[in-house]
């Protein structure tokens, strides 16, 4: 009996792999125009980590986390977001105490949720994802953002929309908070389960549920834009005067409220269209409060994370086509016996001069390693004989001008390199 991938999951073939390869290094091209250092954690933490860090009324950590125990006894869960372990490893690693604050970090990597598998949301997904931490200057807020703007900008996607709200401070959300309580008690039990639980919990919450987003009382709970404090509000302005001053267009949505309880102050949603149902790309916000809770000092910080899936379900529906380098620079095709024992050779100093080479090992006739090198779209191919061999020679076609020439075996690498 056969073995299947897991559902929810997918193979990357090399085919597709370079597409990824490109939108990998632009991410890593932008973060280092933004000064931002890139940042490896694991892709296993400890349960309580994201319980106390994500928020326990969350949907990922109440019913998305893979959770298991090892041998040890001890509680795991597969990461399924990056800012918690980034805000752990910050604290644990006293990044709060070097000199250059704040810190600046990004993160490429695996994350893990148990989700109805969809178009744009699999069970295992790669986020790339950035997160400054350690200055409440609003201008940190407006780079992040400006960040994410330009990474999906610098891929060739226009259908852009960048949607901004402000959860305020924790005085402005405990007040809207009781607000909400209000509003939606009387009548909660015609609500889901999730919602009723979240009503004491974290309110904020039930204004994100997609069973429910359809209630009447959805369209008239109180808006948090209506209970910021004049820090909050002045805290927001100036992001929004920052981003003006970028010519960054935004709307503002007193409904976006984010999917993790460790937000305030400054949240946003960048939006695609055109691939089905699921049209936000990334989003992101300030948390003030995590650092602390995580048992650092008192810091703040704000990130974004988007899923690289999604973004190739956006580039596919606008159409654009990513620069993917494909092909070999060279393909030697061996005839007989002597010059295939001595290809191999060639081709190893070939490679350590930087260039990409092949050969056949299928044993196939002239005809057919042409072919084969076609298929390897390849720049030059060098067909090397016996004869050739004898005269220390190889015969080099460019296979774009067709333009044929003899190099000696010892000028191969030279000779190709003046030409690619």
């Amino acid at each position: 009996m056969s073995v299947q991938i897991p559902r929810g999951t997918q193979d990357i073939l090399p085919k597709d792999v370079a597409v990824w390869h490109v939108i990998e290094d632009a991410a890593k091209r932008i973060c280092k125009l933004y000064n931002y250092d890139e940042i490896r954690t694991p892709m296993f933490e400890s349960t309580d980590l994201f319980q106390r860090g994500v928020g326990d009324t969350t949907d990922i950590v109440q019913k998305e986390m893979y959770t298991f125990e090892d041998r040890g006894g001890r509680s795991l869960t597969l990461r399924p977001e990056g800012t918690a372990s980034v805000v752990r490893s910050f604290v644990e690693n006293k990044l709060y105490g070097l000199p250059d604050q704040p810190a600046k970090l990004y993160y490429i990597g695996p994350m893990f949720r148990y989700e109805r598998p969809q178009a744009g949301r699999t069970r295992q997904f790669t986020q790339f994802g950035v997160e400054a931490i350690g200055s409440a200057d609003p201008a940190i807020d407006a780079e992040v953002i400006a960040l994410a703007m330009t990474f999906y900008q610098d891929l060739g996607l226009k259908n852009l929309k960048l949607v901004l709200n402000s959860l305020g401070d924790p005085e402005s959300r405990e007040v809207h908070r009781n607000e909400l309580i209000a509003h939606f008690e009387p009548s909660i039990n015609e609500f889901c389960s999730d919602c009723q639980n979240r009503l004491e919990k974290n309110p904020l919450r039930i204004l994100d549920c997609k069973v429910d987003s359809g209630h009447p009382l959805m369209e008239t709970a109180p808006s948090i834009v209506d209970f910021l404090n004049e820090e909050s509000r002045d805290y927001f302005d100036k992001v929004k005067n920052l981003l003006d001053n970028m010519d960054i267009s935004y709307e503002l949505d007193p409904n976006l409220v984010r999917g993790l309880d460790y937000y305030n102050h400054t949240t946003f949603e960048i939006m695609g269209g055109g691939f089905g149902a699921i049209t936000t790309l990334t989003g992101g916000g300030r948390y003030n409060g995590l650092v602390k809770e995580l048992g650092g000092p008192e810091s703040t910080g704000i990130g974004f994370a988007l899923s690289i899936e999604r973004l190739l379900l956006a580039l596919e529906a606008e159409k654009v086509s990513l620069p993917v380098n494909k092909g070999v620079h060279c393909f030697i095709a061996a005839i007989g016996d002597k010059a295939k024992e001595k290809t191999p050779a060639i081709l190893y100093n070939l490679r350590k001069a930087g260039i990409t080479a092949d050969m056949d090992y299928m044993d196939r006739k002239v005809k057919g390693q042409f072919k084969q090198a076609d298929r390897l779209n390849a720049t030059f191919v060098a067909v090397l004989g016996e004869e050739e061999l004898d005269k220390q020679i190889i015969n080099v076609k460019n296979m774009t001008s067709g333009e044929q020439k003899e190099v000696k075996l010892e000028e191969l690498s030279a000779y190709i390199g003046q030409h690619i």
